[in-house]
């Protein structure tokens, strides 16, 4: 279960901190992406925040649970509201990539309550 843990966290952490930095480098493929369900640009560089924190707070999950589980937690939601948005404006050619982060992210929350 442990080996489960910290495969799935690296790469939660990994996802999220390659997603920040495109979100703050303005990636075209974001652009399109966040564009496609009405997200304006100039929100990008707070998602960037958003998904480098919550990189940060997995990392961190390591060495002080609680974080970890924080950050999880938060991701879930994040992903959440991703998820509906995409269904709210009817954005299904990209809808695997908030599905994938969310499946992602509810794995590594109850890997880290449970390891």
């Amino acid at each position: 279960m442990f080996v489960a843990f910290v495969i799935v966290t690296l790469v939660a952490v990994a996802a999220n901190a390659v997603e920040s930095v495109a979100n703050f480098a303005g990636a075209a493929w974001v652009k399109a992406n966040s564009r496609a369900v009405g997200v304006p640009d100039s929100w990008l560089p707070f998602l960037g925040v958003v998904k480098g924190a919550a990189a940060l707070g997995l990392a961190s999950g390591f060495f002080w649970r609680p974080l970890g589980i924080a950050a999880a937690a938060g991701l879930v939601v994040f992903f959440v509201l991703a998820t509906a948005l995409h269904v709210k404006e009817r954005v299904f050619h990209n809808f695997h990539g908030p599905l994938l982060f969310l499946a992602l992210s509810v794995a590594t929350l109850w890997l880290m309550l449970s390891a």
